[in-house]
């Protein structure tokens, strides 16, 4: 069993590679992030072929970041499959991928790791949890979709209720600082919720991320305006892995990973049939003065305002 490094609170080590990022970021280039696409399977170790693939290729086109997206480690065909193929943070999943970002030196955004939680032992239940691996190989940050998808759409054929098996996370985390910038997490279901993505844009978020498994209708009718949706009311990057096609007989997603700039606009989008991948250069000096030139954060009333009709 590998080990898995994680790094927490304000040690020297994590000061020390803040300093180093902060640096390399003001000297070099725009950074550049790699959106992914995929199928995945209840096969796992085929999955991690194959991003492993997109990786490696991504690593080579210059990308400093990789994200993939919810499932990136399965999909199961049954509540049981699903159970039965989760892991640990520090199981082999997680540390094949830690040692895949330690190698080929690129940040990872894992979206969507099926965690078992804390009393697995008990209650069999499991977190959805997006996981940031830096490239020295470390857990930076984990964050546990809070959100869970419980949806009855039978004129659309959908059906899916995470709740009976998934933990919802208890909080939010902090922005991570990487090589492309602040980025602030979530998870698919958390992208219909304004208010997580403005709670991440006010402790300093710059990048959005929704890494996803969109079914095929709410994707039809949702997926690019709720993006785009989330980087005008932020003022940010919103860059979304997705899962694409028939995963099994019961599930297919809607795909159309897609990367969307600060003003709205959509800068790339994996279309909706085959794994791929686009990759977008991250030019932070955008955020600024988007926000700059339409000041809508200086602009908000404090929190008091927008309940005063809860006191009518």
């Amino acid at each position: 069993m590998f080990t898995v490094r994680c790094i927490v609170g304000t040690s020297a080590k994590y000061l020390r590679q803040q300093i180093k990022l902060l640096n390399r970021m003001s000297t070099l280039p725009r950074p550049v992030a790699a959106v992914c696409q995929v199928t995945a399977t209840p096969d796992k170790q085929a999955n991690f072929s194959a991003c492993k693939q997109l990786v490696e290729e991504a690593k080579e086109r210059g990308a400093s970041m990789v994200f993939l997206p919810e499932g990136f480690d399965y999909i199961g065909s049954s509540r049981e499959e699903t159970l039965s193929l989760s892991e640990s943070l520090t199981g082999d999943t997680i540390s094949q991928y830690t040692q895949l970002a330690r190698k080929l030196e690129v940040w990872l955004s894992l979206g969507g790791f099926h965690e078992r939680g804390h009393d697995w032992e008990s209650d069999r239940r499991i977190y959805n949890s997006h996981i940031i691996i830096n490239d020295e190989g470390d857990i930076v940050s984990v964050y546990r979709k809070s959100h869970l998808f419980d949806v009855e759409l039978p004129e659309k054929g959908v059906s899916l209720k995470e709740s009976a098996f998934t933990i919802p996370g208890p909080s939010l985390v902090s922005p991570v600082q990487t090589p492309i910038g602040k980025v602030g997490l979530g998870i698919c279901y958390d992208l219909r919720f304004p208010e997580l993505s403005v709670a991440l844009q006010r402790q300093g978020a710059e990048i959005l991320t929704y890494p996803s498994a969109f079914t095929v209708a709410t994707g039809t009718a949702h997926w690019e305006v709720l993006l785009r949706a989330r980087a005008i009311e932020t003022q940010c990057f919103v860059l979304a892995a997705a899962q694409v096609g028939r995963h099994h007989e019961k599930r297919s997603s809607y795909g159309h990973a897609l990367a969307v700039d600060p003003w709205g606009e959509a800068l790339g989008d994996c279309g909706g049939e085959k794994p791929g991948m686009v990759l977008v250069e991250i030019d932070l000096e955008k955020v600024s003065s988007t926000r700059r030139n339409m000041p809508v954060q200086q602009h908000r009333r404090d929190t008091g305002f927008y309940h005063s009709l809860e006191k009518t």
